[in-house]
């Protein structure tokens, strides 16, 4: 599929400040399941120096300085052409020591996955996601792959979609005890579910195609889960189904925090408060 998608940002500022160092995650990674074909960054007021840059997760960022003048508002608009390349989301075979949990995973891939399965500094693994684990994995017979289906179908059917437009996930366990979140909620939810079972998992953040009738859109939130033998395979628990060729990639990282869209600085005299007004628009161009 291709898609073209308008993300327009736009920071109000009540009193005018003087913006430090920002980063951008608004670029659509390239890799063997999507590829950027165009993109085109407006920022105003204008940097004075910016660069592309990659992090420690391969995902494709922006870096951007700016002159030390005050200014009441930053605006950030990029537009995108991308084609997504994954219409069947079960298209591998998984490495045979790696279909049913737990799975033994060889030194040199737990090394390296250390970071998805228990990373550092985040929160112990809540009671509700090591329970809501243990059921289904005894539901499916340790299956890795029906795991992760009933997984992502169990809390589609069971939490109600409430919208957030800004502030962190919740905590799994609050998400699940009220069976209410928002995408970025349900994901952080599956991501706790997912390490307590022994599978490593991160936060992506992006776009969907979604109903083509709504011409204004919000970003996204899902799961990846490293499955030996299939790679990284997306999942998203706020609509039940696992993903194609109908999301977007922007970026994905252990840590849903590293996956914020706009962060950086200011500074200014006094408490400055801000408003932030958003607007996404995602057309399918074809198949």
């Amino acid at each position: 599929m291709r898609y073209r998608i308008q993300h327009h940002t736009h920071y109000h500022y009540q009193n005018p400040v003087t913006l430090q160092a920002h980063t951008l995650r608004l670029h659509p990674r390239s890799d063997a399941t999507q590829q950027v074909q165009s993109f085109t960054l407006a920022v105003d007021p204008r940097p004075i120096q910016q660069a592309p840059i990659i992090d420690t997760d391969g995902n494709h960022l922006w870096r951007l300085w700016f002159d030390p003048i005050p200014t009441e508002s930053l605006v950030i608009t990029t537009t995108t052409e991308v084609a997504t390349l994954r219409t069947h989301p079960f298209d591998y075979l998984a490495e045979p020591w790696a279909v049913t949990l737990p799975i033994d995973y060889p030194a040199s891939v737990a090394a390296l996955l250390q970071p998805y399965l228990h990373p550092p500094l985040a929160p112990v693994i809540s009671p509700q996601a090591i329970a809501l684990a243990e059921e289904i994995n005894h539901q499916v017979d340790g299956n890795v792959g029906f795991f992760l289906t009933t997984l992502t179908q169990r809390i589609y059917e069971t939490c109600e979609y409430t919208t957030r437009s800004t502030g962190h996930p919740w905590p799994p366990g609050m998400t699940w005890s009220q069976k209410l979140g928002s995408c970025r909620d349900f994901t952080v939810l599956f991501m706790d579910v997912c390490r307590a079972a022994g599978l490593a998992a991160r936060f992506v953040s992006g776009y969907e195609e979604g109903d083509s009738t709504v011409l204004h859109r919000d970003l996204h939130a899902w799961a990846e889960v490293y499955v030996p033998g299939g790679g990284w395979r997306g999942f998203d628990p706020t609509h039940g189904l696992a993903v194609a060729d109908r999301h977007i990639a922007l970026v994905a990282s252990p840590f849903p925090q590293q996956t914020v869209p706009v962060t950086g600085t200011t500074l200014e005299g006094g408490r400055v408060s801000s408003r932030l007004d958003t607007e996404v628009r995602v057309a399918l161009l074809g198949d």
